[in-house]
């Protein structure tokens, strides 16, 4: 009966967004059924393929290699034929799935088309268009309250750059607004020494990813394989909340929870401005990524951002994953009702560009201070133009929440099947996630969904998660769970 039940709902969510959808997407009626195993995974071409990257570089971390050309919507094809259906998206950078329409003829114009040929140093020689296009595409989806952007490459590059930026605000305050540097800073700067190499630092979280580049890399407490052998600055650390769940069941505690992370937020500013290394700016992700998809409620953000104005720290929210949609809304933290936006925001992934949104009275005073040759690539903003466009003609937030619900409910019933494989769901939107027993289940669970046709992705010590493109739909969820309950059987 129950079953029946789960079937007349799934079918109902279906029906009604086909119908929303008909006449939008032609991506939606392109794309198969379901997903197509022909092989073994990795098939036989995909081995070989390694084994030839492999002689070049380390290629490791590769899963599979992809045929683009066939690859479609909410469908990943590799080189053997095989088609997955993509709850992983390239890591969470897919905004509107493969080869959608509207991306594919964004350079037939010929003005389009120089601007990416022609990759400009935007910082030096940008094109006449660069100042609209970065109103028109970028400014219309700012943060409330941030009116000035900077271009990067990447999600690191961004926060790198991003610190970078505090920095200076920073000292600029210490300064008392004076913009001129002292001779002493100026030499000091070039041996690496203060007062021109000031001591500041930058707090972040135990389970934060924020990058791979040096800076970055300091903030980033994830995994130990992306740090070891690299020095690392002395920058303090965090702990950020861990909930019991179900969240309706375990309040008192997980507010107890929060209180206890805050307290020991306010603790380390407190000794690191004792140790001569006062905290400039803290990094924060809205849903710890790489780190296990842990959340936190808004009652914690709203505290912290309180910490970081009577500290004079920036509150820097990186929203490389979460930003552009995945959780029900333009950016995450909108969910958590801060009175005021956070200092700074960075973003990449679904983004397509990454960079970085500031107050304007906040950017550095003298030019090539945060800047690099090319400070990203307009040909990026080109395709991020039609993918927003897409999101507001296709309705694609209002996608995310109702395919977001039904996964959710339907990863909460599969707890309920399998409670002793599967527990702790969690997320917003189909920013989702879940834990398993423990770390070798979660690999086998994430192995298995891939024979099965699905491609997914792991994050911290147990997790499973979810990160599909902003048009995967009720119909998509339906056949995730379904495969994802066949895999916990096997199981």
């Amino acid at each position: 009966m129950l079953r029946l039940i789960r079937q007349s709902v799934t079918k109902r969510y279906i029906q009604q967004w086909e119908k929303h959808l008909k006449g939008f997407s032609t991506v939606a009626q392109a794309e198969p059924q379901k997903p197509d195993i022909k092989t073994s995974v990795p098939g036989p071409k995909t081995t070989a393929l390694l084994k030839e990257l492999s002689s070049l570089q380390q290629a490791g971390s590769v899963q599979l290699f992809a045929d683009y050309d066939k690859c479609i919507g909410n469908y990943f094809v590799d080189a053997d034929g095989n088609t997955f259906l993509d709850s992983f998206t390239q890591i969470s950078s897919v905004p509107v799935g493969y080869n959608h329409p509207a991306l594919l003829a964004a350079f037939e114009d010929k003005h389009s088309l120089r601007a990416l040929v022609n990759r400009p140093a935007l910082g030096v020689f940008p094109a006449v268009d660069w100042p609209q296009k970065l109103r028109s595409v970028l400014m219309s989806v700012a943060p409330r309250g941030l009116d000035a952007v900077s271009t990067m490459m990447c999600g690191s590059c961004s926060n790198e750059n991003a610190y970078k930026n505090v920095f200076m605000w920073y000292r600029l305050k210490e300064r008392g607004g004076k913009l001129d540097f002292t001779p002493e800073e100026m030499a000091s700067c070039m041996v690496n020494q203060p007062p021109g190499s000031p001591n500041l630092s930058i707090l972040s979280f135990k389970g934060s990813f924020h990058g791979r580049t040096f800076g970055a890399l300091s903030t980033t407490r994830s995994k130990p394989i992306h740090k070891l052998d690299c020095p690392s600055f002395d920058w303090p650390v965090a702990p950020f909340p861990r909930y019991k769940y179900p969240l309706n069941q375990f309040k008192s505690e997980n507010h107890a929870e929060d209180n206890k992370c805050l307290e020991q937020v306010a603790d380390a500013i407190e000794k690191y401005k004792t140790k001569g290394r006062p905290v400039a700016g803290v990094i924060v992700e809205p849903i710890q990524s790489e780190g296990g998809d842990y959340e936190a409620s808004p009652y914690f953000f709203q505290e912290l951002q309180k910490l970081c104005q009577n500290s004079g720290a920036a509150l820097i929210i990186d929203e490389v994953q979460t930003g552009c949609g995945p959780t029900g809304k333009m950016w995450c933290y909108e969910h958590f009702e801060l009175p005021a936006p956070p200092d700074v925001l960075t973003f990449s992934k679904k983004m397509l560009t990454g960079g970085f949104y500031f107050k304007l009275a906040e950017r550095p005073s003298h030019p090539y201070r945060v800047f690099n040759t090319w400070m990203g690539d307009p040909g990026k903003l080109i395709l991020l133009e039609k993918v927003l466009q897409v999101i507001k003609n296709e309705n694609l937030l209002a996608l995310v929440n109702e395919t977001g619900k039904v996964l959710k409910d339907g990863l909460h019933k599969l707890e309920s099947e399998f409670p002793q494989v599967i527990d702790s769901v969690r997320g917003r939107g189909t920013f989702l996630a879940f834990n398993a027993t423990d770390t070798k289940c979660r690999d086998k669970i994430v192995a298995d969904l891939k024979t099965n046709g699905v491609l997914g992705g792991a994050c911290g010590e147990t997790s499973v998660r979810l990160r599909p493109a902003l048009v995967f739909a009720p119909k998509h969820a339906a056949i995730y769970l379904d495969i994802l309950r066949k895999t916990l059987r096997e199981i």
